[in-house]
């Protein structure tokens, strides 16, 4: 282990990034919260505020990608698509496989400048999440139980709301609904038998609902939906926490953009249009699978500087008085004091790693497969 890559797996360092995404994002959060006398009074400039609020906590996250973990990101489409990037409001499909996948569709969202705008349809749980599901509460992000029932009045209302969005957003969908796992594949099949729907080998079915309700309430908005295949170089299972232990790794996007003119405005030849859009995201991942690589030319958008810039900004912010409290502390010699703080930075680990097990695929609590054969897709 290079001495770089060993100071990186110190786990006082590690705790000293998660105290900074976590102090800052509670005080980013309530500053979001005094921003909220603006919505009656100007819900345009709310939403410029807190678009710029929310790419200031999200951009943290994404520098541990890019600069600490150094994990390259190489996406995988012809130029003419690349230019229209950060030019439009559009949903992005995304395959559902790793940790991590989030936070690349974030570092490109970063690198086209329009991280702090983007969107997705979240599971409300994820509300009840500290920084995470409050900063996504303020940036009108759409949150539902997964249960059209109860969800149908609530989503319809949050897209709808989102039409005059004054920056360009990236609205994300996980259309297979959860994260891929063998489990949920064997079940996920034996729902496409019962319905006589393609069976995939790499995928889920995709829940077909959210994707039409999403195209349906920003019609006149979004002008695009850019299908994106993720894959990761020599098989590698990337984590959170391998990300914060600084680990690199390759992701390979493939990113195809349909006009939204080219979909089927009917509900079903929609449903029908995305389960044969997936079929071909199948077809990509066998390629991938055979070659190591996606077909067609490479680009590697470079990385900003932003995103580092903004984490030192907070850094030198927190720590500066965090570690001037802390010598003294043991400075001072007082058990009572070093107890306390020894107790402090126990709490804070925990914390920290709690926010992280978010991401954790065996701990999403997914009860995918308990009422999925009597789901409409």
């Amino acid at each position: 282990m290079g001495l770089i890559a060993y100071i990186k797996s110190l786990f006082i360092l590690q705790l000293l990034v998660g105290f900074v995404f976590v102090v800052s994002g509670l005080i980013i959060n309530f500053i979001q919260l005094c921003t909220c006398v603006l919505w009656p009074i100007d819900r345009q400039l709310y939403r410029k505020i807190n678009t710029r609020l929310s790419y200031s906590l999200w951009s943290q996250l994404v520098m541990l990608l890019e600069w600490w973990s150094g994990t390259e990101c190489t996406i995988f489409t012809d130029q003419a698509t690349v230019d229209k990037f950060g030019k439009e409001h559009v949903i992005i499909i995304l395959n559902h496989n790793y940790e991590i996948d989030f936070l690349c569709g974030w570092t490109m969202c970063e690198r086209y400048g329009v991280l702090g705008a983007s969107k997705v349809l979240a599971k409300y749980e994820l509300l009840k999440v500290p920084l995470i599901g409050w900063t996504w509460y303020f940036l009108e992000i759409v949150f539902c139980k997964r249960k059209w029932e109860e969800d149908r009045d609530t989503v319809f209302k949050g897209l709808t709301q989102l039409k005059d969005y004054p920056e360009f957003m990236w609205f994300l969908l996980y259309c297979e609904g959860t994260r891929f796992t063998p489990k949920k594949h064997e079940i996920s099949m034996e729902v496409a038998e019962s319905k006589g729907l393609p069976k995939l080998k790499y995928h889920l079915l995709p829940r077909t609902k959210g994707f039409t309700t999403t195209l349906s309430c920003l019609k006149g908005t979004v002008s695009a939906v850019y299908d994106v295949t993720l894959n990761f170089r020599d098989k590698k299972v990337p984590t959170l926490l391998g990300i914060v232990s600084g680990k690199k790794y390759m992701a390979d996007m493939n990113i195809t953009r349909y006009p939204v003119e080219e979909i089927p405005e009917d509900e079903k030849e929609c449903a029908t249009w995305l389960h044969k859009l997936y079929q071909q995201k199948d077809a990509l991942q066998e390629h991938y699978e055979k070659e190591g690589s996606f077909p067609g030319p490479a680009i590697k958008p470079p990385r900003r500087l932003w995103t580092l810039l903004n984490f030192l900004f907070w850094a030198t912010l927190l720590l500066t008085p965090l570690l001037n409290f802390a010598c003294g502390v043991f400075v001072s010699g007082s058990p009572l004091l070093i107890v306390v703080f020894l107790i402090f930075c126990i709490i804070a680990s925990i914390a920290v790693r709690r926010l992280i097990s978010v991401s954790e695929v065996n701990k999403t609590g997914s009860t995918y497969g308990k009422m999925e054969g009597k789901k409409e897709n």
